[in-house]
């Protein structure tokens, strides 16, 4: 036996969407239901461990060698359940990969496991198999029938008369579904191994494997929560929502049922001589100016109650393992257009700044459960509890955090990919970019806070929004018009921009040529050190690392211009299976945004041994000895893989107590 594909049905009172698999598998009640397994993409079977039935010992002995690989769809969640399963019933078998002072104790090792929903997200496929299936037209489908079974018998059901009085449904409440749903176990083995020789002739490199081990390695272990401050800021947010629904009632004199509600709010303000088209945060940001005291009041409640930061803590109140880490809350290769991270559960990719001076003193006053003190001190507790977010996250008793990240990493690799000198001077002689563009753009010094300072907001603005091809339209949307920069101006931001950046500006250009060019002629072609081909039915681009971006069934089509354009079959904006369009400076955003992100695992991969807990974006969260280097550990994260020859990159870093912004 070399390979053992699983597919597995599980019961649990947990609700995994809100939990996630860690937590799932803490259950009492928690229990494998069906073990689908096919050994060598032999025939597959099905074990009815809900009947009595029993794995076969040479099977249950694989899942602890790890010289047998064990593949399965989204393998993160048969791995972490078969963990829980061997602990209860085959301890003497089970065998973890941690050591005294890691916390990763309860699961099986990830290196002998590999996901063929990574493979089919490296591909450029959607991420669930019922979709693969269709996508890759696979003779064997996965049966549709399979929610209403999983609702079924996989999730505590509603007492009723009818049932009973029952909160579970089991096989011999109904056979004839019961059997189905061993068929549609059985169904899912299959569709996976039929997607493994699907995509043979596109295997996903090694490197890139290992790379998933390390991620499934961090989400086993999972970052600790400070539960009694979470507890507690979900409290104070409960007090004071109802102390504002309370004020708006005295104010509005209970005309506004509900405050959340947009159109009662327009009604009421229409009523007391305020019309109003929007209610959005930027729309009432701009009435707070005018509205009259009384109104302004009112419109400042219904911002406090319609903050959400308390979901955040609800969802840290959701994941919260037995042993107060929180686990399960990153996707491998999530963004498969790029292979970045995407974020699960907690969401730490986009957790709201903090910028309150007082952080360490507000943060005291919410873990004591001082609301009186809260009160009395801010004016605004919601906004406060919303930047006190990130303070949940703390290291385990005795340790410390180090936070590590890259300095400009985007502006950096496209610099470097495209040749434009004078920026990668900028980051040798460790320049501020905005600055430097600025001046390169108007063709002065301009140095921050002093010679031609107010200039540099125009380089900054111009340098978020157009590296990929932005123009007028970008810079509006990044807030150009709002900070002051006359709308008027634009082009000719854009226009300095581009001029200043002329070997960048070809870069677009150069891949939309060589892009088009392959698809055309099936043929191949090279831009700097990206190499770019076409191989059956499929767009390929191979980055500096050896990684290759899958683009599925390209064409040439044409744009909304009139104009020709590449599109691609890909999960588009709506979430769904969908035709693409794209173009050379979007592409160099993939590209770019790709290496950037083997950057990031390059730096993870030299980090690995000093307990990774969570990554943000180009930032890594390490849980520390106290006696750990920071400079050490900004040295190691800063170096410059072999693949990459004149990058310069740089690392910047703080130690903290708790999670926060630097």
């Amino acid at each position: 036996m070399k390979n053992l594909s699983i597919d597995i049905e599980t019961y649990s009172s947990t609700d995994l969407s809100k939990c996630g698999v860690y937590k799932y598998t803490e259950a009492e009640d928690f229990e494998i239901l069906l073990f689908g397994y096919s050994v060598d993409g032999g025939e597959a079977k099905v074990i009815d461990l809900a009947q009595g039935e029993r794995i076969p010992a040479e099977i249950i002995n694989a899942l602890t060698n790890d010289n047998i690989t064990k593949w399965a769809f989204n393998a993160n969640f048969e791995r972490v359940c078969l963990s829980a399963y061997l602990r209860k019933y085959y301890s003497p078998v089970f065998v973890n990969y941690s050591i005294d002072e890691d916390t990763v104790n309860n699961y099986l090792a990830p290196s002998a496991w590999k996901c063929s929903m990574v493979w089919s997200a490296y591909m450029g496929l959607p991420l669930s198999l019922k979709g693969v299936g269709a996508v890759l037209k696979l003779d064997e489908q996965k049966l549709d029938e399979g929610k209403a079974l999983i609702r079924y018998f996989c999730v505590p059901c509603k007492p009723t008369k009818a049932n009973g009085g029952r909160t579970r449904n089991m096989p011999h409440h109904n056979s004839a579904k019961w059997d189905m749903f061993k068929s549609y176990n059985k169904r899912d083995v299959e569709v996976e191994i039929n997607i493994q020789k699907k995509l043979k002739n596109f295997p996903v490199p090694e490197f890139v494997w290992d790379e998933y081990h390390l991620d499934q390695e961090i989400n086993d272990r999972g970052i600790a929560l400070d539960m009694r401050f979470v507890e507690n800021a979900i409290a104070f947010d409960s007090l004071i929502k109802e102390e504002h629904i309370k004020t708006m009632g005295e104010l509005t004199q209970l005309e506004i049922e509900n405050p959340n509600s947009v159109q009662q709010m327009k009604d009421w303000l229409v009523k007391n001589g305020l019309e109003v088209d929007s209610l959005d945060k930027k729309a009432v940001t701009e009435l707070l100016k005018t509205a009259p005291p009384k109104l302004a009041s009112v419109l400042e409640l219904r911002q406090q109650l319609a903050k959400s930061s308390v979901k955040k803590y609800q969802a840290m109140q959701n994941a919260v393992c037995l042993d107060s880490r929180a686990r399960g809350m990153f996707q491998f290769y999530g963004a498969n257009r790029s292979g970045r991270f995407s974020g699960r559960l907690i969401q730490l990719q986009n957790l709201p700044q903090n910028h309150i001076p007082d952080l360490k003193e507000a943060r005291t006053i919410v873990k004591n459960g001082d609301f009186e003190s809260m009160d009395t001190l801010y004016d605004n507790i919601p906004n406060v509890l919303s930047e006190l977010i990130r303070t949940s996250f703390v290291p385990k008793q005795g340790y410390k955090f180090i936070v590590s990240d890259f300095s400009a990493i985007e502006a950096r690799v496209i610099a470097w990919l495209a040749g434009e000198q004078w920026r990668l001077d900028v980051f040798e002689n460790g320049g501020d970019i905005y600055c430097a563009s600025a001046g390169q753009m108007f063709g002065v010094p301009v140095e921050k806070n002093r010679t031609n300072g107010h200039l540099r907001q125009k380089g900054k603005i111009a340098e978020l929004a157009l590296g990929y091809g932005g123009s007028v339209g970008a810079l509006k949307s990044m807030g150009a018009v709002d900070m002051g920069i006359q709308e008027e101006e634009l082009p000719s931001l854009v226009s300095a921009w581009r001029n200043a950046n002329p070997h960048i500006t070809k870069l677009w250009w150069d891949v939309d040529d060589a892009v088009k060019k392959v698809v055309r002629e099936k043929t191949s072609a090279e831009v700097k050190c990206v190499k770019i081909f076409y191989k059956s039915g499929m767009l390929f681009i191979t980055l500096p690392s050896g990684r290759s971006l899958a683009y599925v069934k390209p064409a040439i089509g044409e744009n909304r211009f009139g104009g020709e354009s590449v599109t691609y079959e890909g999960v588009g904006a709506t979430k769904k299976w969908e035709r693409i369009e794209s173009y050379g400076p979007k592409f160099v955003e993939n590209i770019v945004q790709a290496i950037a992100r083997d950057i990031l695992l390059y730096a993870m991969k030299t980090l690995c041994c000093f307990r990774i807990v969570a990554h943000v974006h180009d930032e890594i969260i390490i849980e520390a000895d106290k006696r750990m280097s920071l400079d050490a550990v900004c040295e190691q994260m800063g170096r410059t893989p072999p693949w990459a020859n004149g990058l310069k990159l740089r690392a910047d870093g703080y130690e903290c107590e708790f999670y926060r912004k630097d």
